[in-house]
């Protein structure tokens, strides 16, 4: 689980949550997509963040660098 204190140095933690939120991924959120992709590219927490996304199949935003469907194709599939 994302354990609090690794939240804590988080890159995203002094920006705006809605950057990791885009109501499109496509148009004009693609640029805001790609905003938040770069804060979690140098980010010290970023594989437990992912991690956290992939264990609880959280199906918006974007968490340790991915979006939704990014994310999808790193779940197993459904049995």
């Amino acid at each position: 689980m994302f354990i609090l204190d690794r939240s804590r140095r988080a890159a995203c933690l002094d920006e705006d949550p809605e950057i990791f939120f885009p109501i499109s991924l496509e148009g004009a959120g693609q640029a805001q997509v790609e905003h938040a992709k770069s804060i979690c590219g140098g980010c010290s927490v970023r594989a437990a963040c992912l991690d956290y996304a992939l264990s609880t199949r959280q199906t918006d935003g974007v968490w340790g660098g991915t979006t939704p469907t990014e994310r999808r194709t790193l779940l197993p599939l459904a049995s």
